[in-house]
C-alpha cells in the first residue's frame, strides 16, 4: 500500500508536502537581498504609487546591501519621505524570512501605528510576494499564526509591537530587531531605557545580531535618529558626479549665500538647478541632468570612505576594508527621489516660508523634517509682557475693528467665574481680542450658565458694518464641573459651542481629534451624549507666540488694545518653552514661569484658536473671505437703507435658555457678582 491509499492523499499532494516539510532544513542558493528583492519583491497597490515589480534607485541599493550585510550590526537611515524607505524595509523582512529564515522584531512608536503598518503595508506584501506562501501559507487565513503581533512562518517569526510600553521589548529573542519611525518613540520608555537599547538586548546571542533604525528626524535636540547618526564612526551620504565637471558632491538644499544647493530664480519654482559646489565649475545642474547622471552615484564618508551598490567599503585610496560595525546614511531626502520634482519642492518651501512670515511655523517644520530629511530647530522664546503693552493700540474693546470679519470665544470655567476671550479673526489671520470678560459666578448654579449664554448672543458693534455675533465657541471642561459642561453644550452644538479638552503631547494638531462622551444629566446618563474635542494646546501656544513675535500688521499679526487690563498681557505671556527631564527623557514643554501664574487669558485664546480652526478659517479662500466681508459691511443701496446679502456662515439654531434643565441635587448659589474688564451683559 502506497501513501496516495491513505487519507485521500494523491501522489502530487504527498509530494508536495513532502517538499514543503525539508524546505526548512534546506540551504537555499545564496542571492544578495537587492538582487532578492528584484526578482521577488512585488509593489502592493494599497501603498504604492504603481501596482509592479520592485525596481530599485540607484541611491537603494546601498542601503539594502547593507541591511543584510552580516558584518554590520547597526546600520541608520536618516530620512526624508518618499525616498523609498518603507518598501526597501518590507523587502528585508519578506527576505530575511524567505531566504535566511531569521527572526524578527519590528517596534512602531504605538499600538496604533504597529496596526496601521500590518493592514497596510505588510498584509499586503505577504499577499502579494508569491514566494512567501512557501513559508506563510497562513497569509490568509485567521489563526494564532497570523495576528497583529506576530506571524509564524515556516522556520522564523516576526514579532510587531508597539513602542510605548517597556513590556513590549521583553520576553523576544531574534536576529533582527528594527524600530521604525523612531522619533516618534519616547526619549525614555516607562523609565527602563532608550528604546534602541531595549531593542538592541532583544538580538543578544544571536549569530549574527543586526538593528536596524530608520526614521525622519524631528525637534533638534530630542531627535532620536540623529543622535544615533552622529554618534556612527561612518556616516554616508550619497555623491553624484557633476555632468559638466565631474566632481562627486550631494545634492543639497544649501542656502541663499551658498556656494552649492538649490537655486532659482525671482520666486518661480520653474527656474529651480542645483549649483555645482566646484568652484571651477558652477554649472547649474537640472532634476533632467541629475536623473542622467544619478546612476554613477555613490556613497561617500567625510573621511572619503566609500561604499557602493553591492555594499562593498573602499578607502580614500580606493582598497577595500571590512564593513564598519555601525553605519549611518545621512540626508537621504526628497531631492534624490524621482517620484517628486525638485520645482514642487521649491514650491513647497515657498509656501511654507510664507506662512511662517505669518507667525505660523508648522509648515517650515514639515518641510524640514519631511522634505529635508532634517531636525527642526524651533525657534521659540518667551515673550514678556511690557513688549506687547507697549506696541498696545488705540482701538476701543466690545467694538469690531475694520477688518475683523469673524468673531470667536474662548471660556475657561473656574470654581467661582467663567472666564471668556473674544477674538475677532480678519484675512490671512490677522486678529483682535475685543473683550475680556470675568464673569463672577457658581458654574453649579444653571442661572449662571443662563447669564453665560446671554453673553454668547451678545452682537457686538463693528467699526464699518453691521453688528456680527459670535460665530463658534469653545468651553474647557477640566476642572470640577465637567457635567454641567456638557449639559450646556448639548443643546447648544448647532450653535458651534463646543466642549473641549486640553491634549499636551508634543505634536499634536490643534484640532486633535474628538469622540463621544456621556452625559449626567438630571441624575441619568445620556450615552455618547455629546462630542469632546481635544486641542493640542502645544502647537496652538507655538502658534499664538510665534504671532505676537511678528512686528507688522499683516497675516498672521496680533492686534492688542490699549483698553485691556495688565493682567491680560500678564496671563497671556504667563508661558514659556523650557527643556524638562521626565520620565520618558528630556522633553520640550510649555509650563508656567511660575507655579503661581495665572494663564486664563492664555487658556481661552487657545481654546478661541480651535474654534477658529474647527471653522477651517485658516484655509478660507479669498473668495470667502470677500463672501463675509460682504456680509459684516455690504454695500449701500441707497442713502439710507444696506443692500441684502446672503451670510455665508451656515444658520445656527438657538436654543432657548430654558431648556437648560435643573438637576434635583442642584447646590445652593454662592454669592457672586460681575465684574467686566469694559461694559456689562
Amino acid at each position: 500500500m502506497d501513501c496516495s491509499e491513505v487519507g485521500n492523499f494523491g501522489p502530487l499532494d504527498v509530494a508536495d508536502a513532502w517538499h514543503k516539510g525539508i524546505a526548512e532544513f534546506g540551504q537555499p542558493d545564496p542571492i544578495s537581498f537587492p538582487a532578492w528583492a528584484e526578482k521577488y519583491f512585488y509593489l502592493s497597490r494599497e501603498s504604492s504609487y504603481g501596482e509592479g515589480a520592485w525596481k530599485a534607485w540607484p541611491f537603494q541599493p546601498a542601503i539594502m546591501a547593507c541591511m543584510a550585510n552580516d558584518d554590520i550590526e547597526e546600520v541608520d537611515v536618516e530620512k526624508s519621505a518618499r525616498i523609498g524607505y518603507t518598501k526597501m524595509f518590507l523587502a528585508l523582512l519578506c527576505y530575511n524570512a524567505h531566504h535566511r529564515r531569521r527572526n524578527q522584531a519590528v517596534w512602531q512608536p504605538t499600538d496604533d501605528d504597529r496596526d496601521e503598518f500590518v493592514k497596510t503595508e505588510l498584509e499586503p506584501v505577504l499577499r502579494d510576494v508569491e514566494v512567501m506562501r512557501d513559508v506563510f501559507p497562513e497569509y490568509l487565513s485567521r489563526s494564532k499564526k497570523n495576528t497583529m503581533r506576530q506571524k509564524i512562518l515556516l522556520g522564523s517569526m516576526m514579532h510587531m509591537r508597539g513602542g510605548k510600553a517597556a513590556k513590549n521589548y521583553r520576553r523576544i529573542s531574534v536576529d533582527v530587531a528594527a524600530l521604525d519611525e523612531i522619533d516618534g518613540f519616547d526619549q525614555n520608555i516607562e523609565n527602563e531605557g532608550a528604546p534602541f537599547d531595549l531593542a538592541k538586548k532583544r538580538v543578544e546571542g544571536a549569530t549574527f545580531p543586526k538593528v536596524i533604525v530608520g526614521s525622519t528626524p524631528k525637534l533638534k535636540g530630542f531627535s532620536h535618529i540623529e543622535a544615533r547618526a552622529d554618534a556612527a564612526p561612518c556616516q554616508l551620504v550619497y555623491q553624484i558626479p557633476c555632468p559638466h565637471c565631474g566632481e562627486l558632491h550631494p545634492i543639497t538644499w544649501g542656502a541663499r549665500t551658498a556656494r552649492h544647493g538649490m537655486k532659482w530664480v525671482n520666486a518661480d519654482p520653474a527656474t529651480v538647478r542645483h549649483l555645482c559646489p566646484n568652484p571651477d565649475c558652477g554649472a547649474l545642474i537640472s532634476q533632467a541632468e541629475y536623473l542622467s547622471v544619478w546612476h554613477l552615484g555613490i556613497y561617500v564618508s567625510a573621511d572619503g570612505i566609500r561604499c557602493d551598490r553591492e555594499g562593498v567599503f573602499t578607502d580614500a585610496s580606493g582598497a577595500v576594508i571590512p564593513a564598519p560595525r555601525h553605519v549611518a546614511f545621512r540626508r537621504v531626502w526628497t531631492a534624490y527621489s524621482p517620484a517628486a520634482s525638485w520645482e514642487q519642492i521649491v514650491r513647497e518651501y515657498l509656501e511654507a516660508r510664507q506662512k511662517a512670515k505669518t507667525g505660523d511655523p508648522s509648515s517650515m517644520q514639515s518641510f524640514t523634517n519631511l522634505t529635508l530629511g532634517q531636525s527642526y530647530e524651533a525657534n521659540v522664546e518667551k515673550t514678556d509682557a511690557t513688549e506687547l503693552i507697549a506696541r498696545a493700540e488705540a482701538y476701543p474693546l466690545r467694538r469690531v475693528p475694520n477688518g475683523g470679519l469673524v468673531l470667536v470665544a474662548g471660556v475657561d470655567v473656574q470654581d467661582n467665574r467663567f472666564e471668556i476671550v473674544v477674538w475677532a479673526i480678519g484675512r490671512g489671520f490677522e486678529s483682535w481680542p475685543i473683550d475680556y470678560t470675568v464673569l463672577r459666578a457658581d458654574p453649579a448654579n444653571w442661572d449662571d450658565w443662563r447669564r453665560l449664554d446671554a453673553y454668547l448672543t451678545t452682537r457686538f458693534p463693528h467699526e464699518i458694518g453691521q453688528p456680527i455675533g459670535i460665530d463658534a465657541t469653545a468651553i474647557d471642561t477640566g476642572g470640577h464641573f465637567t457635567h454641567f459642561v456638557y449639559e450646556f453644550v448639548r443643546t447648544r452644538e448647532a450653535r458651534r459651542i463646543f466642549a473641549v479638552k486640553g491634549e499636551s503631547r508634543d505634536g499634536q494638531p490643534i484640532v486633535a481629534g474628538s469622540g463621544m462622551v456621556d452625559v449626567n444629566a438630571k441624575g441619568k446618563v445620556i450615552k455618547n451624549g455629546i462630542r469632546l474635542w481635544r486641542v493640542g494646546t502645544d502647537t496652538a501656544k507655538d502658534l499664538i507666540f510665534g504671532r505676537m513675535r511678528l512686528t507688522q500688521p499683516g497675516p498672521g499679526y496680533i492686534h492688542l488694545s490699549k483698553e485691556l487690563p495688565p493682567e491680560f498681557f500678564e496671563q497671556l505671556t504667563n508661558e514659556q518653552r523650557v527643556e524638562q527631564t521626565t520620565a520618558r527623557g528630556t522633553v520640550s514643554r510649555w509650563v508656567k514661569k511660575s507655579s503661581a501664574a495665572r494663564v486664563e487669558v492664555l487658556d481661552c485664546t487657545n481654546y478661541a484658536l480651535f474654534a477658529a480652526h474647527r471653522m477651517d478659517l485658516h484655509r478660507w479662500t479669498e473668495a470667502m473671505w470677500d463672501r463675509q466681508a460682504l456680509a459684516v459691511c455690504p454695500p449701500m443701496a441707497d442713502l439710507f437703507e444696506p443692500a441684502p446679502s446672503p451670510d455665508p456662515l451656515p444658520p445656527v439654531a438657538d436654543a432657548p435658555l430654558d431648556e437648560i434643565p435643573q438637576p434635583p441635587d442642584q447646590s445652593q448659589p454662592r454669592q457672586r457678582g460681575t465684574r467686566r474688564v469694559r461694559g456689562s451683559i
